[in-house]
């Protein structure tokens, strides 16, 4: 199977400072925003790619962006500082929501409301429009690490640096939860049809849950060297992605669970260290991976 895929690396986008950890879609396929190390939030236009504009530079690092497809505006979390809500178009900030004193890990946006996962183990439920928080659960004070909505549902599933996933409703009560990894679950991720859940650790593991069996454990893998950072769907949700510490990136099938594809340094002019996120695109198929080595690849992975 290994040989039944072509990996071409198209570009790689340079410009910020310090490491890459966050990458988000847009209203449109080709564009899409960076966060990083360095405070800037940059958007980026796949047609062309080697021109980054910065929308804003914060004081702090930026681990989580978010488009809000209901305003158009994208939602940046700011670290120690709280969101802050970015009119990328006119590059000015339309405004901004104290939240914790801690790193925010992960935004997610769902209508009118952006959920938060922040360092102190607190998830939030904020609505957009009037920056207000409605609703607040802080289950554990280790870090709420990733955020992932049921898309039939809308249960908020949250991983944790207590090696736990908790799944939510809409209202952040919690409905269930468990031991899931032996270390910090770093990205869960509802599939499309919402059946299932994956997630992916620190200890390396890539682990699948099944939603309507109470998440009985559907599949389990060991799947990179290292800490498995994040994972992302293709346009089609028939493979997915995953990327680690180890400095590669891992394309699976998603019916198998099978191991297609190894996209790193040596093979593919990969990154050099840690690879933080991933973005599967609908602009073409393109893969991006955002990396510590302050660059984002830009790959056309052709099945």
């Amino acid at each position: 199977m290994e040989g039944k895929i072509e990996v071409v690396k198209q570009h790689t986008l340079k410009g910020h400072r310090d490491c890459v950890y966050t990458l988000a879609g847009s209203g449109v396929a080709q564009r899409f925003f960076s966060g990083a190390g360095d405070g800037m939030v940059v958007t980026w236009d796949l047609n062309d790619p080697e021109n980054g504009e910065l929308i804003a530079k914060l004081p702090n690092s930026v681990y989580a962006l978010t488009y809000h497809h209901a305003s158009g505006q994208l939602v940046a979390g700011h670290n120690y500082e709280g969101i802050h809500l970015l009119d990328w178009e006119n590059k000015k900030e339309t405004g901004s929501l104290q939240l914790t004193k801690a790193a925010i890990f992960d935004l997610q946006q769902s209508g009118d409301f952006v959920y938060v996962g922040t360092g102190d183990g607190t998830i939030l439920k904020v609505h957009v429009a009037s920056l207000t928080i409605v609703a607040r659960h802080q289950a554990s004070d280790k870090s709420a690490r990733t955020i992932s909505l049921n898309p039939v549902n809308g249960d908020v599933a949250v991983g944790y640096s207590d090696d736990s996933i908790r799944i939510y409703d809409s209202a952040l009560q919690l409905k269930h939860e468990w031991k899931a990894h032996g270390k910090s679950v770093f990205t869960v991720r509802y599939t499309s049809d919402g059946h299932f859940l994956l997630s992916g650790a620190r200890d390396a593991r890539l682990k699948m849950w099944d939603v309507q069996a109470r998440y009985a454990q559907a599949a389990e893998v060991v799947a990179h060297m290292y800490a498995i950072n994040h994972l992302d769907f293709s346009p089609d949700n028939k493979h997915f992605v995953t990327c680690s510490m180890d400095k590669s990136l891992k394309v699976w099938s998603m019916e198998e669970l099978k191991l297609l594809k190894v996209i790193d340094r040596s093979r593919h002019a990969g990154h050099g260290t840690s690879v933080n996120k991933v973005l599967w695109t609908h602009h073409h198929n393109l893969l991006l991976s955002a990396s510590d080595d302050r660059t984002i690849s830009v790959w056309n992975i052709i099945f």
